[in-house]
């Protein structure tokens, strides 16, 4: 029984001792770096942001004079969104003492319409101003498949990252050991370009839609030697 106790005392004793020695292992020298890429592509969605007002005998007339007008451009209804509306009624008189008479609605609908055609961007803007559109509240392009280009983006995000990492290496006098950590930051698409606009041609409004950027930020890790 003794020589088992001694024994157990002992083993205690020994892992203790390498628990010691691990806890007293330095920590690695580390460096870490953030790496930002970004791959520019052009857009192929659209999101018009439209305020419309107008007057018809009855609040069915002024809806359906909206999506005509949008529906003639091929527009389809499902891709037009009412995001706000109000209706209220007009009154009139022919005399100033007669009680005034419903005359009327004044609808005022914010519609937002997505186009996945952007060649059809002119002829929206145009077909709601014909509607009776009074606000233009904004014009925004997107790209509808972003993968591809936030994959470039991430490589070119690490490659910003090491090389900022060596560089820094370089000044210290060290050199880059292996990755320890690679976690990433926000990745998104900057501010899209906003167009408002006052006043429109007869003809289809001419409209630039640019390029789209799409970012990747990543923050690596390494051990150094």
């Amino acid at each position: 029984m003794m020589k088992s106790a001694f024994g157990a005392l002992v083993l205690i004793l020994a892992l203790n001792g390498a628990a010691s020695a691990q806890t007293a292992m330095p920590a690695p020298r580390t460096i870490a770096m953030s790496g930002t890429g970004t791959v520019k592509g052009p857009p192929d969605m659209a999101d018009i942001s439209a305020g419309v007002t107008t007057e018809a005998p009855t609040a069915v007339a002024a809806m359906n004079r909206v999506f005509a007008a949008l529906e003639k451009q091929g527009i389809a209804r499902r891709s037009i969104q009412t995001s706000n509306f109000s209706v209220s009624p007009n009154y009139s008189s022919r005399t100033p003492n007669e009680t005034p008479r419903l005359a009327g609605y004044r609808v005022s609908n914010q519609v937002h319409v997505i186009l996945e055609d952007i060649t059809k961007v002119g002829m929206a803007l145009d077909a709601l101003v014909a509607a009776g559109a009074n606000q233009m509240n904004g014009l925004n392009f997107s790209i509808k498949e972003p993968a591809p280009l936030l994959a470039k983006a991430r490589s070119e995000a690490v490659a910003d990252a090491r090389l900022r990492a060596q560089q820094y290496a370089a000044a210290a006098g060290v050199a880059l050991g292996q990755i320890l950590s690679i976690s990433e930051g926000g990745s998104s698409e900057p501010p899209r370009p906003m167009y408002r606009m006052m006043a429109m041609a007869a003809d289809s409004v001419p409209v630039a839609a640019g390029e789209e950027s799409v970012s990747a930020n990543v923050t690596i890790v390494w051990e150094i030697r």
